[in-house]
């Protein structure tokens, strides 16, 4: 979770701060709560979700899992335990969070080219 300039990294993030970083729905990491006990926000005075950069990197780990090596529910679970018995579960969330990140400059340069075609013409 790179701060864009200027801004400190944060150590909580809502729910939305947490669907914008990760371009997930509210629904879906409501319902990953559900199937990973790894995933427990705490919840702030208000009763709002409140998740810990920790966690934010487990759900871009449970992300990659499902969307790019296309796990089941049972069979990210089943990864993220055996991470978790062999120590390496925060190497692989990490390693999770650098790919999301790389994903997303391709996108933004993806996009940037686009606009530049676009102009050019």
């Amino acid at each position: 979770m790179a701060a864009p300039r200027g801004e400190l990294v944060q150590e909580f993030y809502s729910i939305g701060d947490v669907c914008t970083l990760t371009e997930l729905k509210p629904h879906v990491l409501r319902y990953w709560e559900s199937q990973f006990k790894l995933l427990s926000p705490a919840k702030n005075r208000s009763g709002n979700r409140v998740y810990s950069r920790r966690e934010v990197e487990l759900i871009l780990l449970v992300k990659h899992l499902l969307y790019t090596e296309k796990y089941t529910i049972d069979g990210a679970r089943q990864k993220l335990d055996d991470h978790r018995k062999g120590g390496s579960l925060k190497p692989a969330a990490r390693a999770a969070l650098e790919i999301e990140a790389l994903e997303s400059i391709e996108r933004d340069l993806a996009e940037l080219h686009a606009l530049l075609d676009v102009n050019s013409r």
